[in-house]
């Protein structure tokens, strides 16, 4: 997701310390302060079953105590870079489109928080062939568009097939990879259908490489939402998708506002994830942390139909917030799987001495001071989250020994590898929260020998210009969760050199020969135990190769209004689940 999770992000995909996510008692690094709160360290590991074909039908289950009307708003920072689904490859973008666009399959959340992976246009959540190689899916009655044109097997063939167009450049790629013919094939607006997705009545079946039993997992991802064949506007559909949801885009302005209203030709029987109890909802963004946190601690007005996708607790409210009953009792608090961090361009930065010695001299403990302290962030070490599957606990460069960083280690491998002096050209985002975080990474570069110039880079179009690969950047803050819960969605997209390009999220450009055959070879690994194995060793791998300077783990802390209902997590797509909500009476 990512999320960029960025998509399972989540999601999440959003820049290192731009918003809280561990919960935080105060201002300081936390190690002196009471913490109470939760801990992504010895957490639960995050992992979502397989639903029936029971489990796969509609309604959704009712909210307790819900009740119809009114409208649900937010408070966010910026708008969405895309809503295309087949461009959709971050969190935010991710989780606001879930009320309006639909997968084969999806995550079902029931009255207990538990997700569960499902049929959501199709009937079941798949049936696997040749051990993985071949799935099919069938679709529901009743599916319409926002016109009231039936969804046929045609237009998901169309959604896998448009998905190679050259214009599409920004989201997965997996689905892309896997399908037989896929390296040959370039959409199909020349009129030629690609061989290996197969249309039998309402049944659609695809011929993938190699085998991949966790296929139903992927094709849940935002990016490979329905689009119709007969109202795609290529290019165009991006500012405009057209919604098989509970609710359609009635007004956008860019960078202000989106307005979601019921589509009346949704039907709950076909939905077993979505409820529909508010009538819309009203999308605000421009609103930096304090100024959204601020507002829900005032709780007056619209303000009490609030929430955010991306905003959370301001660090600088987070003892206010998290000390007053009152106003705890109006945040949701979850582990997330999300690893912030920052990728090192390996293009720029050759000599994995100087990468190294970013990792010494990196300040972990001032910025977790930033982000809100030990409750908002949890220092890492490692690629992979500890509640991700696969997590393997070890710190090559002394992190925990020294959180502040070791600015002397830094310099001496600077020296042996005659690079003191060393320019660095670092990216961030124009937010409040990160303009403090550059300032403190160039303090602590800077004393361990580097020279630093911080260039800010805008918040709305930022994960675009990191992902150009001739961008004229050696560092920047990104942020990845597993877009399904393995290894294999977090390694492969991120730093496999097979997916170095444009608008991929191999941000780093790593491409090692050494690390792109043990990503492949753990990926034909079946046994859950020894695969998990097999990707903790591949983390450490390329963290020695020193690519990425892992940050921090999150625990997510969205407050709301007093007003909001049924604030709860969505597992799946890692956010407060949005169909899920309802506005009080």
């Amino acid at each position: 997701m990512s999320f960029s999770r960025r998509n399972f992000l989540i999601a999440t995909g959003v820049v290192a310390a731009s918003s809280t996510v561990l919960t935080a008692c105060g201002g300081d690094s936390g190690s002196s302060a009471k913490h109470d709160g939760p801990k992504v360290s010895g957490s639960e590991t995050i992992e979502i079953a397989v639903g029936t074909k029971a489990d796969s039908a509609g309604p959704a289950p009712e909210v307790k105590g819900a009740v119809k009307g009114g409208t649900i708003y937010s408070l966010d920072q910026f708008d969405m870079d895309h809503m295309d689904p087949a461009q959709i490859y971050v969190s935010t973008e991710a989780a606001i489109t879930v009320p309006i666009m639909r997968g084969l399959t999806g995550y079902k959340i029931d009255d207990k928080g538990v997700t569960t992976l499902v049929g959501d246009a199709a009937t079941d959540a798949g049936t696997m062939k040749d051990g993985g190689k071949t799935w099919s899916f069938t679709l529901k009655d009743g599916l319409k568009w926002e016109d009231g044109s039936d969804v046929t097997a045609e237009d998901v063939r169309h959604t896998f097939e448009r998905i190679f167009a050259p214009f599409i450049t920004e989201g997965p790629r997996y689905v892309q990879e896997w399908l037989e013919g896929g390296d040959k094939y370039e959409g199909p607006y020349e009129g030629k259908h690609l061989d290996s997705v197969e249309v039998d009545g309402k049944t659609i079946t695809f011929r993938l490489k190699e085998a991949r039993s966790d296929f139903n997992f992927t094709v849940a991802m935002r990016g490979y939402s329905l689009v119709p064949k007969k109202l795609d506007t290529k290019e165009k559909y991006d500012k405009k998708p057209v919604s098989c949801g509970p609710y359609k885009i009635k007004s956008r302005s860019v960078g202000k506002s989106m307005t979601f209203v019921r589509n009346e030709h949704w039907d709950p029987q076909t939905d077993p994830i979505r409820n529909a109890y508010p009538d819309g909802y009203h999308f605000q963004f421009g609103y930096e942390l304090v100024a959204s946190t601020d507002r829900y601690i005032a709780d007056k007005g619209n303000d009490q139909y609030a929430m955010s996708i991306f905003n959370e607790v301001a660090p600088e409210r987070i003892a206010q917030v998290l000390t007053n009953a009152e106003h705890k009792k109006r945040v949701l608090t979850r582990v997330d799987t999300v690893t912030y961090y920052w990728p090192i361009n390996t293009t720029r930065i050759t000599d994995v001495k100087v990468r190294q010695a970013i990792n010494w001299a990196w300040p972990h403990q001032q910025l977790q001071t930033i982000s809100g302290g030990a409750y908002s962030t949890e220092i890492a070490t490692t690629i992979l989250s500890p509640v991700t599957p696969g997590h393997e606990k070890f710190d090559l460069y002394g992190t925990t020994k020294k959180p502040g960083g070791d600015p002397a280690k830094a310099k001496a491998l600077l020296k042996e590898a005659g690079k003191l002096g060393q320019k660095l050209v670092i990216a961030y985002q124009s937010s409040d929260t990160q303009v403090k975080v550059a300032v403190a990474v160039k303090n602590a570069l800077e004393a361990a020998g580097f020279e630093v110039v911080n260039k800010q880079v805008d918040k709305s179009t930022f994960y675009t210009q990191i992902g150009k690969i001739d961008n004229e950047y050696d560092l920047f803050g990104a942020g990845w969760s597993p877009d399904w819960p393995n290894g294999y969605s977090v390694f492969y997209p991120c730093w496999h050199g097979d997916n170095i390009g444009d608008g991929r999220s191999n941000y780093a450009q790593l491409n090692d020969t050494g690390v792109n055959k043990a990503i492949d070879a753990a990926a034909k690994i079946t046994d859950p135990d020894e695969a998990n194995k097999a990707w903790g060793a591949v983390d450490r791998q390329i963290m020695e190769l020193a690519p990425v300077v892992p940050d921090y783990h999150k625990i997510r802390n969205w407050m709301y209004g007093s007003k909001v209902g049924n604030v709860v997590y969505d597992g799946g797509n890692n956010c407060i689940a949005l169909c899920k909500l309802y506005a009080k009476k």
